[in-house]
C-alpha cells in the first residue's frame, strides 16, 4: 500500500484511456487510492468517474489539424494547463505520477517533474508520440509496448500494453475455436470502425463481405461508431443482416466472439487482439501521427497473426480476396489466433502498477 495518491494522467481517445484504468484497476486492487488527470472534453469524463476514480480537471486540447487561431493561443492555454496540473499536484500530493502519453501528459509530467513527484511514463504505439519524447527526459522510468519507440539514448523498459482484465481471462484460441467446427460452422467476422467511425470500413467492408462465394456462410457484428447511419446504408444494399452498433461496451465479448477481426491498428486495438487471440485484417489509419499506426500493424502481423492492407490500396475487391482466403480454411483462423496471442504481455498492467509503488515507497 502506497503512503498517499497515485496519479495517472490520460486522455482524450480510448487508446490512453483504456491502459489507464487497467492499471488503475490493478492499484486498487493493492489498497491505493488512484487520482486521475484528464479534460472534460475526452473518453475519461464519462468511463473514469463511472469506475468511481475521483478527477482532477485541465483544459487542455490536441492541436495538430487546428486552425491557425488554436496555435497562436497555444501557449496561453497551455500555460494555463500547467498552472491547473500545478495547482491539482500541490492539493493531492501524489506519490507517483504514470503519464499514458497524449495531450493530457504533457503538463501533468510537466508538473509532476516542478513539484518534484516521481514520473512515470508509458507509449502505447510503435513510435513515440511528441509529449512522452519529450518527458522521457524528465522521468525516473520509461515504459514502451514496442521495441524501439524511443530513440536508443533512452532506456525503455518493453512491457506490451496494458489491457483490460476481462479480455484477458478470455479462454485460448484453440478453446474458443474447438466448438465451432462442423458442416453447419458460421464463420463469424467483427468489423470495429473506432468511436468516431471509420468511413472507408463502413463502406468497403459490407461490399467486400457481399462478394465472398455464397458457400462462406457469414455472422458480421459490425461496430461503426458515429458512422452508423453509413454502414447501415451499405449494408441494405446487400443481402448480409448484421448486428451494427454504435459502440460496443463489452470488447472481451465480442472478441472471444470473433473467428476474424477487420479494424484499424492503434495501439491499444493491437494489444487486444493480441491479449484476445485473435487475427486481422488491419487497415491502418493514414494520418496517424508518425505514421504509427502502419507501424502497429506491421510489427503484429509480421507475427502471422494477420495481413496488413494500406488505406489507399483498399477497395472491395482486394479486401474480399484476402478475406476468402482466411474464411475458407478453418486452420488459418486458428494459427492466426495463436500467432496473435503469442504476442500477448498480459502483465503490463501489473509491471505499471507495481512500479509506481516501488517509486513512491523509494521517496524520501
Amino acid at each position: 500500500m502506497s503512503r498517499g495518491p497515485i496519479m495517472i494522467l490520460a486522455g482524450g481517445t480510448g487508446g490512453h484511456v483504456f491502459p489507464g484504468l487497467a492499471v488503475a484497476r490493478v492499484l486498487r486492487e493493492r489498497a491505493s487510492t488512484v487520482i486521475w488527470m484528464g479534460t472534460r472534453q475526452g473518453l475519461e469524463a464519462r468511463l473514469v468517474p463511472e469506475a468511481g476514480i475521483e478527477m482532477e480537471w485541465i483544459s487542455v486540447a490536441a492541436l495538430r489539424g487546428r486552425g491557425p487561431l488554436a496555435w497562436l493561443t497555444a501557449p496561453f492555454r497551455l500555460l494555463l494547463a500547467l498552472l491547473q496540473a500545478l495547482s491539482a499536484l500541490r492539493r493531492r500530493r501524489p506519490v507517483a505520477v504514470l503519464g499514458l502519453g497524449g495531450f493530457v501528459s504533457g503538463p501533468g509530467g510537466l508538473a509532476a517533474w516542478l513539484t518534484r513527484r516521481p514520473l512515470l511514463i508509458h507509449e502505447q504505439n510503435a513510435v513515440a508520440g511528441t509529449t512522452n519524447r519529450i518527458l522521457a527526459r524528465f522521468a525516473q522510468r520509461v515504459f514502451g509496448a514496442f521495441p524501439h519507440s524511443f530513440p536508443a539514448s533512452v532506456d525503455a523498459e518493453l512491457i506490451g500494453n496494458p489491457v483490460r482484465h476481462s479480455i484477458l481471462a478470455l479462454p485460448i484460441p484453440a478453446e474458443r475455436f474447438a466448438s465451432r467446427v462442423g458442416p453447419d460452422r458460421v464463420l463469424r467476422v467483427l468489423v470495429l470502425g473506432g468511436s468516431q467511425g471509420a468511413r472507408v470500413l463502413n463502406q468497403q467492408v459490407p461490399a467486400a463481405l457481399a462478394r465472398l462465394p455464397r458457400e462462406l456462410a457469414l455472422t458480421v457484428w459490425h461496430q461503426a461508431g458515429l458512422g452508423l447511419d453509413d454502414a447501415q446504408a451499405a449494408y441494405s444494399r446487400t443481402s448480409l443482416e448484421p448486428r451494427l452498433d454504435a459502440f460496443i461496451e463489452d470488447m472481451a465479448a465480442a472478441y472471444g466472439w470473433a473467428d476474424l477481426v477487420i479494424c484499424r491498428a492503434g495501439a491499444l486495438t493491437v494489444a487486444e487482439l493480441a491479449a484476445a487471440g485473435v487475427g486481422a485484417v488491419l487497415i491502418p489509419f493514414p494520418h496517424a501521427i508518425n505514421d504509427h499506426q502502419l507501424k502497429n500493424a506491421m510489427s503484429f502481423a509480421s507475427q502471422g497473426a494477420g495481413v496488413v492492407i494500406p488505406e489507399r490500396e483498399l477497395d472491395s475487391a482486394r479486401l474480399a480476396d484476402e478475406l476468402a482466403t482466411f474464411l475458407a480454411d478453418h486452420g488459418a483462423l486458428l494459427r492466426l489466433a495463436e500467432h496473435a496471442r503469442a504476442q500477448a504481455k498480459p502483465r503490463a498492467a501489473e509491471i505499471l502498477a507495481d512500479a509506481c509503488l516501488e517509486l513512491a515507497e523509494a521517496r524520501p
